[in-house]
């Protein structure tokens, strides 16, 4: 019997160990891909650009040296200036969402005085010049139109510390931009495994992510874009508790096979 409360303690503390490979963030995972330290990474080359889709909400801007032309487009700027952007997480009001332009079902936009603009299915850069054409054609004097995403906004799903929709505001952000704004993932995520669902105009493609790999920094998923959803899968370990309190769960298992050997010897 005492062979056996062994073997089952050795058991128990095995089964309550994670391994550092496992939530270790860039190993070098294969000695043919090694990647020392200093040594330069470039970034891997991608044809494919973000394409504006319908339901995005991107901001759209129009600026002339005679403040008169553009009024009709001045009905943001006071409810913006009264609202204030916060950070990511999806809490509390979202100002782009209340003064932004939303591209409907059939990828139009509806601009005081220009009218609907088709916009769905240009990049960001394309959609800039298809606007600045229709103002051109509108105003005899040159206003300036800016048409951009305000920040990215993605998903996060799983195990990570914050889950829901979230925003950086930048024009280019990492996997780890993204990872670091959801409060990092939790100890029982699987880092080798993360899944990205990337939006691609017509269709949604699921890629895997080892965020274990140092070969990751090469990867043309190294950098997120908008609409992307993060989702992590949990550990088997999951099983007997969340990463915040799996430390109760042990201490408590501890407790109680502790409790049971000083019985058995008592006895």
């Amino acid at each position: 019997m005492r062979r056996i409360l062994f073997h089952l303690s050795i058991l128990f503390m095995a089964a309550s160990c994670i391994s550092n490979k496992r939530i270790t963030y860039l190993q070098n995972l294969s000695d043919s891909t090694a990647i020392d330290l200093e040594e330069f990474i470039p970034f891997a080359k991608v044809d494919y650009k973000y394409i504006l889709q319908p339901f995005d909400i991107v901001q759209i801007d129009f600026a002339s040296s005679d403040p008169e032309l553009v009024e009709g487009f001045s009905f943001q700027r006071p409810i913006q200036q009264g609202m204030m952007v916060g950070g990511g997480g999806g809490q509390g009001s979202d100002p782009l969402y209340m003064n932004g332009y939303s591209i409907d079902e059939e990828g139009m936009v509806d601009i005081p005085r220009l009218g609907k603009i088709k916009i769905g299915g240009l990049t960001e850069e394309q959609a800039k010049e298809l606007v600045q054409e229709k103002i051109n054609a509108y105003f005899k004097d040159d206003v300036y139109v800016r048409l951009r995403l305000p920040g990215i906004r993605y998903t996060t799903m799983g195990e990570f510390n914050r889950v829901g929709v979230q925003i950086i505001y930048k024009n280019r952000a990492t996997l780890f931009d993204a990872l670091a704004n959801s409060g990092e993932t939790s100890l029982l995520g699987k880092k080798n495994k993360m899944f990205l669902i990337r939006q691609y105009g017509d269709g949604t493609k699921i890629h895997q992510i080892n965020l274990n790999d140092r070969a990751l920094l090469a990867s043309p998923f190294f950098f997120i874009q908008p609409n992307d959803i993060l989702y992590i899968e949990p550990m088997n370990i999951r099983q007997i508790g969340t990463a915040d309190n799996l430390t109760s769960s042990l201490a408590l298992f501890g407790g109680v096979f502790a409790s049971v050997i000083c019985m058995f010897f008592s006895a």
